[in-house]
C-alpha cells in the first residue's frame, strides 16, 4: 500500500480507528499528571496530555504526524498516577499497533525493527543479535543502510559483546504456543 492509500484509508476510516482509543481516554479530565509524569515528555512533540485531548476530538491527523506515542517508553508511570485509573500505558500501545496497521510510512521502520525483534524472540526463546539485525536490514530493502553501522559492529566484535558466530540454540519454537495464545486474545479484543 502506498503512502497515499495508507493515508486515504486513514481518512477514510477516521471514526472507527479511534474509536477505542477514545473510550479510553474518554473520562481524561485534563489535569496533566500524565504529562509530569512522563520521562520522555520534553522529547515529544506533543504532550501525553494533549495527546489525550486530540484523541477525545476524534483528530487523527494531527496524532498520527506527531512522534510522541512512538517515543513512550511504557514505564506506566502515568497509568499509575492517574487520578482517574486510565489504562494510558495501553493506550499509548493501541496508537502503535493503529500506525501499524494502517501502514503510515512514518512509523514503518519502528513497526518493522518491532516485528523482526519478536519473531527472533519466537524462533529461538531469545534474542540473537546477528539474526535480528540481519533480518531488520533485509527488511529495510536499503543495501547501503548497514554499511553505516560497519563501525558499531566491529567495535561490538572487538568487545565480544557480538559473534559472526551463530550461538547454541536455545529452545527454538520454544513460544510457539505462547504466541499463538496471544495472538487469540487480540483477535477477540
Amino acid at each position: 500500500m502506498s503512502e497515499k492509500q495508507a493515508d486515504l484509508a486513514l481518512h477514510e476510516a477516521e471514526p472507527d480507528i479511534l474509536a477505542s482509543v477514545q473510550e479510553k481516554v474518554q473520562a481524561c479530565m485534563q489535569c496533566g499528571t500524565c504529562s509530569g509524569s512522563c520521562a520522555n515528555s520534553f522529547a515529544m512533540d506533543l504532550t501525553p496530555r494533549h495527546l489525550w485531548r486530540l484523541a477525545q476530538l476524534g483528530d487523527t491527523e494531527e496524532i498520527f504526524s506527531s512522534k510522541t506515542f512512538y517515543l513512550c517508553s511504557a514505564c506506566y508511570y502515568c497509568t499509575l498516577r492517574c487520578p482517574r485509573g486510565l489504562p494510558l500505558t495501553e493506550t499509548m500501545g493501541a496508537l502503535k499497533r493503529l500506525a501499524a496497521d494502517q501502514g503510515i510510512k512514518k512509523y514503518k521502520n519502528s513497526a518493522n525493527f518491532y516485528r523482526t525483534f519478536m519473531e527472533t524472540v519466537r524462533r529461538y526463546g531469545r534474542v540473537r543479535e546477528m539474526e535480528f539485525i540481519n533480518r531488520y536490514f533485509f527488511s529495510l530493502k536499503n543495501p547501503i543502510l548497514p554499511l553505516g553501522f560497519t563501525s558499531l559492529g566491529l567495535k561490538l566484535m572487538k568487545k565480544g559483546k557480538i559473534s559472526p558466530q551463530p550461538p547454541k540454540l536455545f529452545g527454538e519454537g520454544r513460544f510457539d504456543r505462547l504466541y499463538r495464545k496471544v495472538e487469540e486474545l487480540e483477535a477477540k479484543s
